[in-house]
């Protein structure tokens, strides 16, 4: 029991888990917004503005150097971390959404040129982000960090 009290209080996770909902319901928000439609995969999935993953690692990061400072072992950790997520969203995964794409147009093509052919399931296009998307779940992080941790 002890744990689950330990875990419930750890504010760098709090500020993490917050960062990522906030993330979350921002980025399903704007989805409504721009195609009319509430798709409930928003909620938990990849790719979209704002950026989750850069939203959960710099929550993080703001709020390990609140309570650690910048030369602590917290801190160091976070940040590279932050950095690892984050050019990881922007490259790897953003060119995998992007073949994604790709592929699913081709699979269209198929499809109308013979009806024969099984249609798969479509791959996932959103799956990684823009610079712009990591720099505003970046921002977003930040606050929330700094929100979570002038909460306690």
């Amino acid at each position: 029991m002890q744990f689950f009290n330990d875990l419930l209080n750890n504010r760098l996770l709090l500020a993490a888990f917050f960062g990522w909902l906030s993330a979350q319901i921002l980025k399903t928000i704007i989805y409504v917004l721009v195609n009319k439609e509430f798709n409930a995969e928003r909620l938990t999935g990849d790719g979209g503005m704002p950026s989750s993953h850069s939203a959960t690692v710099m929550a993080l990061v703001t709020s390990a150097f609140y309570y650690f400072g910048a030369g602590s072992f917290e801190f160091a950790i976070s940040g590279v971390l932050a950095l690892i997520v984050m050019h990881d969203a922007m490259g790897v995964r953003r060119e995998t959404g992007i073949q994604a794409k790709v592929i699913n147009n081709m699979m269209d093509w198929f499809q109308e040129l013979d009806s024969d052919i099984p249609v798969e399931e479509r791959l996932k296009e959103f799956v990684g982000h823009t610079p712009l998307q990591v720099l505003f779940g970046a921002i977003l992080g930040i606050v929330v960090g700094i929100i979570v941790c002038n909460l306690s």
